[in-house]
This record gives structure tokens, sequence and C-alpha cells, in this order.
């Protein structure tokens, strides 16, 4: 099956020379949650500008739903939904009145009842006819999202959806994402909050440069590129590592001792470790392991595509 979104050597070149976007090729399967990460200025709103038909590409090609974002604008525009980072709302307008006219503008008909299960669907609906500028900042960031959602798009951009919500107010948004998952929309999400991609996102786009530097399945990115660390807890404290260990190159964190390893590699090292930690006299109280977090992935790929 296509893709619901293909992006074909993707150039976005300003007058000043500055290269936004150098050759991006990405292909978004349909229904799937794909996040975006990367440092600010790395081409990710610019990126999904373009895909969206707001910013005009240099070269390259990109197609929603089999339609050419240039030569057929529309009929690709109208599969789209887009959450820009921007609060952009008129505020002595109702909840209403907003969600509603954003579905005029596509053509579509009045509909009363699906309007009312968008706002329903984000908590909204007890709010409908207050004014926009009654409502907090993220309220504000839900009725974004209904604006974006109330034309029925099958592709819905998310650009920085959480920046300026509470912690409680992410995770319900983290629902209602989950919930458009199930009804068959694919989202494309940027965020600055790794552990929102960590939590729902079915594959990892990692963009730098303006250069796509790797997309891949999330669990499959953190099995291949995560690393465990043995938290190996002492009897007693020590106050440097014995010169017998110098090769395990071993932290200290308080009565504990760390040891990072590659849970790909032929062999962890974790045998001959604990073999050498009894003959320098250490006594182990407890061991315990903890896995490389998506966070510490990503800032490893980032440093390393700036080396």
């Amino acid at each position: 099956m296509a893709p619901i979104v293909s992006v074909r050597n993707l150039v976005k070149r300003y007058d000043d020379g500055f290269e936004a976007l150098g050759g991006i090729d990405l292909d978004i399967e349909e229904g799937e949650i794909i996040a975006l990460l990367g440092p600010n200025g790395a081409g990710k709103t610019t990126l999904i500008s373009t895909i969206c038909g707001i910013t005009v590409p240099t070269s390259g090609t990109v197609s929603v739903g089999g339609h050419d974002i240039v030569t057929q604008f529309r009929a690709a525009r109208s599969l789209v939904g887009l959450v820009p980072q921007e609060l952009n709302l008129e505020v002595f307008e109702t909840v209403r009145n907003t969600v509603a006219f954003s579905r005029g503008l596509f053509g579509k008909r009045r509909d009363d009842a699906l309007l009312e299960r968008v706002l329903k669907s984000l908590t909204l609906w007890d709010k409908a006819d207050n004014r926009i500028r009654q409502l907090s900042g993220g309220m504000k960031r839900r009725v974004m999202i209904a604006k974006a959602l109330v034309h029925e798009p099958r592709v819905l951009f998310l650009d920085e959806p959480t920046a300026g919500v509470d912690v409680e107010l992410r995770r319900d948004m983290w629902d209602v994402v989950a919930e458009l998952k199930r009804d068959g929309v694919t989202i494309i999400l940027t965020t600055h909050y790794i552990e929102e991609a960590e939590a729902i996102a079915d594959r990892i786009g990692v963009i730098n440069k303006g250069q796509i530097l790797l997309v891949e399945d999330k669990d499959a990115l953190m099995k291949r590129m995560g690393r465990k660390t043995l938290r190996i807890e002492l009897d007693a404290p020590v106050d440097a590592v014995p010169a017998a260990l110098a090769a395990y190159d071993l932290q200290i964190d308080g009565q504990a001792l760390l040891y990072s390893y590659d849970t790909q590699a032929e062999s962890t090292g974790i045998t001959g470790l604990l073999s050498d930690l009894r003959a320098a006299g250490l006594r182990l109280h407890d061991l315990s392991t903890r896995q490389s977090s998506l966070e510490e992935i990503f800032v490893g790929l980032v440093h390393e595509d700036a080396a």
C-alpha cells in the first residue's frame, strides 16, 4: 500500500542562501504516529509547513494521499489538519463558532453532530459558548486541535502541541492522540518533550541541520542503540575504583558502582566484572539494570552528527 505522505528529495532554500531542508526523503504510512525530534532550527517546522502547503519548496516533490502539494494543492490540503506552535485565535469569538468556521473554510457543510463529537473528545463541550479569551492556555491549545480536526482530515500534524501545557493536560492530549489513531488518523508529531515521543509514537524520526538522520521503529531503535547500566550496590562505600577494575570504566554513585554495556555486543562483560569485583575484595549487596532512554539516544545522535 502506498504511503499516505511521500516526500522525495525535498529542498527548501531561502533567498539569503540558507538551506533549511537539504534533500529530505520520508514516507509516512497511513494510521501510524511518527514523532520528529530535533534541536531548535533543525528544520522540523519547515518540513511540516512545506508538506501542508504553507511553505513553497525550492525543489523535490511531496504528495499527500497521492495528491501533489503544488499541482494538486486543494486536494492535498483537504486531507491535512495542522496544529501550529503559535496560538492564533480570535479571542472575542466563542469556541463553537471558532471551530465551526474552520470546517467552513474547507468547504464542508455544517455538521452540528460532528462539531459536538469533536468538542466532547477534547473536553471542550462545556466550554462551547465561552469566548476564547476566557480559556486557559491548555484549553486554547485544545481549541487549536479541534479546529484542525473538524474537517475530518486523514493526516494530522501536531507542531509542538503541548508546549506550555501542564503535565496533566499533556497526558490528556496523549489520550486524545491515541483515540485519533484508533480512528485511523495518521499523526505526525514534533515535540521537545522526548518522553512524549517515547510514550505514543510508533516510529521516531531524527532531523538535524535540514537532514533526516534516521527514521526507525521506536522499539527497534531503542533496542539497537540503547545501552543498559548495571547498578552494583556495595556493602560499604568506596573512595575510588580499584586499579584492577579500571578496564571496566566504572562510575561511583554513592554506595554503588555503575557499569554501562551494549546490549547488542557479543559479550556484556558482566560475568568477568562480577568475578573481578570479588577478587578486589568488594562485597555486593544488590544488582539492578536500567535501559537507556530515548532522550539519551537522541542526544547521542545529534552530538554525533555535529562532530
